[in-house]
């Protein structure tokens, strides 16, 4: 192990590429009898890749937190909040990008048999994809960089691509990925294998296929702008994963515990759904810190009224219609004769809360006791997250665990698919069986029928077709907390629903004390009324996008700046 450590680290020597010149006086030479050893083998390309992949995946549970539907107690993204500064956010950094580009082109050297490393050059043409689309949704133009270059490189110097190109070159590599990596399903977390590309291509596609549709005629719209391009490749990308048979939703026909216990496996090998996922080995070093230990005690983390209102009840109306609706004075009530993702991703008095070796069991009524008599760790929304936990206390820890997180699942991929129908004008009720309704399957929840949607007078999006508000409200309940809310909402120019809004908490009369926190005249927590009273003022002509750092733009004047920084 020490010994591929060693020429991880002699190979990565000055590969580390930034957009700042000054920084490309680090740059190697490597040491010449490293570097003629190096990329010899097969193997050799291998372990180069393999310096990417912890980049892919997650080990924390709190994946929306800092939007509407997660928050955390007195703080709100400055992004969302029109807080941000010209030198806030992610940094301008090419340094992962120019590694994979040495890789490829110590690859096109390879005189040897190709398939040798043809898996390692598919997951670089993935890994290449991946850095970039994190730009793209940083920045939206940026360089195209697809070589090492040198201080001499003219190409340090160039003004920043249009946005749609970069997303071009993005699919492009996912193309090539798609060719070259293993079709095998593998297990999940450690070769990347062709369907996950496709995947990420699905993604990319819908993200610049609806900022393309939804920005138009904005600071932010693109010139020649093709959203249909981008939502037929997005739907494409998962219809092949769809057909390809070899994944499919967790259901054992429970829809009382199926969607819960997709997350809280100990291996996903065996889950059809998990497309990626990290493995833990504490023996290896490889730990999710106090993962469980902080979904127990959440310590101001919560979820929020506006996303405990989307769940439909179990007849499949909404809660303003709906008779079923119990109305919202406790958590129990809300969750009752409602989907039931609703008290698999929230937690409700009577779940299990913690399950001894010797059989003993706690349930949340007790944790209830605790955390809101007390108010340790407590969730200052009432909405304390379920979902991703796992009741076995002896996994549980303060410190480390093995706690194995579902990166990327199936669910995505039907998610995905309905959703470039929808935005295409070409979804039928077939394509919603085949996707949505699969979803709804496993929680026993009636289908969405494309000529039977009740208006619902709480849309999100009331200006939206009614089939599109619903294929979003899906998309919402059953990708919660697995980091999709930000990207869907800046994609969707959403931001204008929000401004002005604070995100709330349950009714504050059916804790045990008083919080200290205010309430609405509805008697809602209203967590963030004192820190931050006006809400989100989130600037639609400048927001959706980062600013380029000043420095970079002071060593290259032609990258310009993004709107109204």
């Amino acid at each position: 192990m020490n010994k591929i450590k060693l020429i991880i680290a002699l190979a990565g020597l000055g590969m580390t590429f930034y957009s700042c010149q000054d920084e490309w006086l680090d740059r190697y030479p490597l040491d010449e009898t490293t570097e003629a050893a190096f990329f010899k083998k097969p193997g050799d390309f291998t372990v180069f890749v393999n310096r990417f992949h912890p980049q892919t995946g997650r080990t924390y549970s709190w994946g929306d937190l800092q939007t509407d539907v997660q928050i955390t107690n007195n703080s709100l993204p400055e992004h969302f909040l029109g807080l941000s500064t010209i030198n806030d956010g992610p940094g301008y950094n090419y340094s992962d990008i120019r590694r994979v580009n040495y890789m490829l082109e110590k690859a096109r050297q390879w005189d040897g048999e190709f398939a040798g490393i043809k898996q390692a050059v598919g997951e670089a043409h993935y890994f290449r994809a991946f850095f970039y689309w994190r730009l793209l949704r940083d920045f939206g133009d940026v360089q195209w960089i697809d070589k090492v270059l040198t201080m001499d490189s003219p190409e340090l110097f160039t003004a920043r691509a249009p946005r749609n190109v970069i997303a071009d070159n993005i699919l492009a590599d996912l193309d090539t990925a798609v060719m070259y990596l293993m079709p095998e399903r593998g297990n999940g977390y450690s070769r990347l294998n062709k369907w996950f590309a496709l995947l990420l291509q699905s993604r990319v596609a819908l993200y610049e296929g609806t900022w393309e549709k939804y920005h138009a005629g904005t600071p932010f719209g693109v010139e020649n702008a093709n959203p249909d391009k981008y939502l037929n490749k997005a739907a494409a990308a998962a219809k092949e994963i769809m057909d390809s048979g070899l994944y499919s939703l967790y259901n054992t026909g429970n829809p009382e515990s199926d969607y819960y216990k997709t997350f809280n496996m100990r291996d996903h090998t065996n889950n059809p759904e998990a497309m990626r996922w990290t493995k833990m080995d504490v023996s290896m070093d490889i730990t999710a810190h106090r993962k469980l230990f902080t979904l127990a005690t959440p310590d101001s983390k919560g979820l929020t009224k506006s996303l405990v209102d989307q769940y439909l009840c179990i007849d499949g109306e909404p809660i303003a219609v709906s008779d079923l609706y119990q109305g919202d004075n406790t958590i129990e009530e809300e969750a009752t004769n409602r989907d039931p993702r609703f008290a698999q991703t929230v937690w409700t008095k009577g779940s299990v809360w913690y399950a001894y070796d010797d059989g003993r069991i706690d349930y949340y009524d007790k944790a209830f006791q605790r955390l809101f008599q007390d108010n340790i760790y407590s969730s200052p929304t009432g909405y304390q997250q379920r979902k991703q936990y796992l009741e076995l206390v002896r996994y549980h820890s303060s410190q480390e665990e093995e706690s194995p997180t579902v990166n990327n699942r199936y669910a995505e991929v039907l998610l995905n698919y309905a959703e470039a129908k929808a935005e295409l004008g070409t979804l039928s009720q077939e394509d919603l069986d085949m996707s949505i309704n699969l979803l709804r399957d496993r929680v026993a929840m009636p289908h969405l029928g494309l000529g039977a949607i009740t208006f619902d007078p709480n849309w999100q999006y009331p200006d939206l077709s009614p089939i599109i508000n619903e294929v979003r409200r899906e998309r919402l309940v059953e990708l919660v907390s697995e980091d999709f809310r930000s990207d869907d909402l800046f994609r969707w120019a959403a931001m204008k629903y929000l401004i002005g809004t604070r995100p709330l908490g349950a009714k504050a009369d059916q804790f045990n004390n008083d919080p200290g926190l205010p309430v609405t005249a509805d008697g809602n927590l209203d967590i963030l009324k004192n820190a931050f009273p006006s809400g989100y003022q989130f600037n639609l002509d400048r927001d959706y996008l980062w600013p380029i750092p000043e420095g970079e733009i002071i060593l290259n004047p032609k990258l310009g700046q993004n709107p109204e920084w």
